[in-house]
């Protein structure tokens, strides 16, 4: 990489959320529906569990665009979003779609700088930890950020989008989603509600293929070849890291195996933890893959399924219904693979587990793999447990 284009991708403020790929973010835009949609993919992770964090644009009707879920604006991505403004129009409107995940808020306000003439607009009930601190003093531009009202009709894009919004208390916060539908291409955008695990690593992840590697492998000892049968294994792990935070399938070594490993490592680099690398695979891990891998009904990620929407299941149930009922064809979600073909059946059959029935083939994963994702699921569910008893989270509501 030339240095002109390493500048180009350089996130300055990476120290405020320190997480992979930390200063170097590089962008890739991909145009979705021609003239008209686009994504703009970033890598995004921690401990080399990366996966793609992704910006929607849409262009309007008569003329500009709107911005959904904002990424990094790297000197590389706003000059790509200022190719399509030369082409559509200005940026008018940035939807910030989500209350908790500080990974898409952070980026809000520095993105809204190199547009002074967009409205922003903000999901309801937004919150910030350890203080709780207006959205101005994250760098929402005070003059020009607004709540999205409830009622979708009232807000000035009514004519081309239907939004509808969920809003979960979870005591010492809310979970907030906004889904929007673009009318005219039958396009839902959501931010976390669901996701589609691709078989094969995204292309944004491929740039640079090194959190690949580095999952690929099977002790510290190994010091892999860049190919594609060793970037598809580490892409496949690192979802189950995501997913799972421990999946099932792994097990940690002990720190005297641990050390000894990281001695004889051929790369102890800063970039490679030294040669540490602790985690060993089951030989039949991939099985844990296949399970969430490419089902037909789009999945609920296992960390919204077991400890957010729970808290609300008749609320989540209402606003599935409710989206259920609109025409799209397609979902473009802020993570992992995009688009997904999906109907607005297949979507409420996402959410159909908290309806808590045992016999519902909604239930039942498409691969016949529900007892595998229910045993990868278990550190979550101790999670909650925990959470639970610290009282730090509240015991799941029944429908």
């Amino acid at each position: 990489m030339n240095a002109n284009k390493k500048k180009e991708q350089n996130w300055d403020y990476w120290f405020l959320l320190p997480l992979y790929p930390y200063q170097q973010r590089p962008t890739l835009r991909q145009e979705v529906i021609k003239d008209t949609v686009w994504t703009f993919d970033q890598p995004h992770g921690l401990l080399y569990a990366v996966v793609p964090i992704r910006m929607t644009i849409i262009k309007l009707a008569k003329g500009g665009l709107l911005v959904y879920c904002p990424v990094a604006p790297t000197k590389e991505c706003v000059n790509l979003v200022r190719e399509l403004e030369n082409c559509h129009g200005k940026v008018k409107y940035i939807i910030h779609s989500t209350s908790s995940g500080l990974e898409h808020k952070i980026f809000v306000g520095p993105f809204a700088h190199f547009f002074p003439t967009a409205e922003v607009w903000s999901a309801p009930s937004q919150w910030s930890f350890p203080l709780n601190l207006p959205l101005t003093w994250l760098g929402f531009p005070s003059q020009r950020t607004k709540f999205l009202p409830l009622d979708y009709r009232e807000s000035p894009f009514a004519d081309e989008f239907q939004y509808h919004i969920l809003d979960i208390d979870l005591t010492k916060g809310s979970f907030v989603e906004v889904a929007l539908l673009h009318k005219e291409t039958k396009t839902l955008l959501v931010t976390d509600a669901v996701v589609k695990i691709p078989q094969h690593p995204p292309e944004i992840l491929q740039l640079n293929p090194f959190p690949l590697l580095f999952h690929g492998r099977e002790t510290a000892l190994d010091n892999l070849e860049n190919t594609a049968e060793n970037r598809l294994k580490g892409w496949q792990r690192i979802c189950l890291f995501a997913l799972y935070f421990r999946p099932s399938m792994i097990e940690i070594t002990t720190i005297k195996q641990l050390i000894q490993e990281a001695i004889n490592a051929p790369n102890r680099s800063f970039s490679n933890y030294f040669g540490l690398y602790p985690f060993r695979w089951q030989k039949n891990w991939q099985t844990s893959f296949q399970a969430i891998a490419n089902r037909e009904i789009p999945l609920v990620a296992p960390i919204l399924e077991t400890l957010i929407l729970p808290q609300a299941p008749k609320e989540v149930i209402n606003w599935a219904i409710i989206i259920s009922t609109w025409d799209f064809n397609q979902i473009i979600p802020a993570h992992f693979s995009s688009p997904i073909k999906a109907t607005p059946t297949q979507f409420r059959q996402a959410f159909s587990f908290l309806e808590n029935n045992p016999f519902s083939p909604y239930n039942l994963y498409p691969s016949g793999n529900d007892q595998i994702y229910q045993k990868d699921s278990k550190f979550i569910k101790q999670l909650e447990a925990i959470l639970i008893k610290l009282k730090i989270a509240k015991p799941p509501k029944k429908l």
